[in-house]
């Protein structure tokens, strides 16, 4: 993004009028350059469903205890009580109120405390609920599946030789630009991350590479400070984790806010410089090849220019929706596209590890999940991460997860009379 300036000064104006002023000359010329309709999402809330017919749904089965999924429907549930009653969720052409969301959640976790035969799960499903499926189903590959977990680093409160990069906080100099409170036509989740020079003009915050080099200078107090940047970098990739200060103290980091720089993979950019084989990419991949060439991690780093501030949280992880997520329940999903909170169905494929954490096989698997995360780089209907936890495991599976499946979701038939 170019630095807009504003044409003159304002000597006389507070700094938050200055920028109040710039930020209506920026908006303005972001209408004449390119038209406002651009900046208009091309797929509306929900649209990313089709309804299917009873003879097409899936076979539904559950390869999980239920409790976690009785956990992961009550997080949904506390986050739905939260709404408006009149809040509509859209499934495709259909859209339903919060009530129904919350009577069509409870009706389904009362079926759940009978702990149902997968013959009496399915019998209910078609009795009771409309099924809808991902429009990225009808693509050969279908919808695909990657993973997330929640990392756990060693750290400290104070920046020692042994934890020198530090975790930051919400800078004090940034700022959040929402367009809409300025101009009606433009949309209100188009927002701007920017910062305010000091000869008045409105720039992008800084990169990623500029906010290592400086440290900010003493714009963001550290939350805590840990040993690796790879490790930290990762720790961004994922949203949150946990920092151990010693075996029983740790503090809970979750995501704040970026830097407003577009995410850029350098997944991507190890495999277009052939430095890791396509077939071959994982996280895991990733942190082995840093390991091994020390002096390319500033570069391969700094590719990505987007920066994750973070703060800390009494519990967690959380999702988007400010309710706890749960592993190998909660999945990440691009936000208006799908219905937060609903309850989905996925079919997709899991690592079988064995002692020693090596992958021995992959094999299928299927479960209910909720919608109640999203991600800087899950965008469209064929894109979804599932939430592992923490531990070995978690981190083996989310690292190596890349595989196509199909994504469902679920919502209790209704009265003529509720259909809206």
């Amino acid at each position: 993004m170019k630095e807009i300036s504003a044409p003159g000064s304002f000597p006389a104006l507070s700094p938050f009028r200055r920028l109040v002023m710039v930020i209506f000359v920026f908006s303005s010329m972001l209408c004449g350059l390119y038209g406002c309709r651009t900046l208009v999402p091309g797929i509306m809330d929900g649209s990313a469903l089709e309804r299917i017919d009873s003879g097409d749904y899936p076979e539904f089965g559950d390869d999980m205890s239920y409790d976690g999924l009785e956990h992961s429907i009550r997080m949904s549930l506390s986050y739905l009580e939260k709404l408006p009653r009149d809040r509509m969720f859209q499934f495709g052409e259909d859209a339903y109120d919060c009530r129904h969301m919350i009577r069509s959640l409870e009706y389904f976790l009362r079926f759940l405390k009978t702990r149902p035969t997968r013959k009496e799960l399915n019998i209910f499903i078609a009795s009771r609920y409309l099924v809808y499926q991902s429009i990225a189903n009808d693509d050969e590959n279908g919808v695909l599946f990657t993973g997330y977990y929640e990392p756990l680093l060693k750290g400290s409160f104070g920046e020692t030789p042994e934890f020198p990069v530090p975790v930051f906080s919400l800078p004090e100099d940034i700022a959040f630009i929402d367009l809409s409170l300025f101009d009606l036509s433009l949309p209100a989740d188009k927002k701007l991350v920017g910062r305010i020079t000091d000869d008045h003009r409105v720039v992008p915050y800084y990169q990623r590479r500029e906010i290592t080099r400086s440290n900010l200078n003493g714009k963001s107090v550290p939350l805590a400070w840990v040993g690796d940047r790879v490790d930290l970098f990762f720790l961004e990739i994922q949203g949150s984790g946990k920092i151990y200060m010693d075996e029983e103290t740790y503090i809970n980091v979750h995501y704040h806010a970026t830097n407003g720089h577009p995410y850029k993979s350098i997944g991507s950019l190890l495999i277009r410089e052939k430095k890791i084989p396509k077939e071959e990419m994982s996280m895991q991949k990733i942190r082995e090849y840093l390991r091994n060439h020390p002096e390319e991690i500033d570069d391969i780093l700094n590719y990505n220019p987007s920066y994750v501030f973070f703060k800390t949280e009494e519990d967690g992880p959380f999702g988007c929706l400010g309710v706890k997520v749960t592993p190998g329940r909660s999945i990440a999903l691009q936000r208006k596209i799908f219905p937060a909170a609903a309850l989905g169905f996925m079919e997709s494929r899991k690592p079988v590890v064995d002692g020693d954490m090596n992958i021995q096989e992959w094999v299928d698997f299927q479960r209910f999940v909720m919608n109640q995360d999203t991600g800087g780089a899950i965008k469209g209907a064929g894109r979804a991460d599932l939430f592992w936890g923490n531990g070995a495991y978690a981190e083996i599976a989310a690292g190596y997860m890349q595989h196509p499946g199909r994504l469902f979701f679920i919502v209790l038939k209704p009265d003529d009379s509720e259909r809206q």
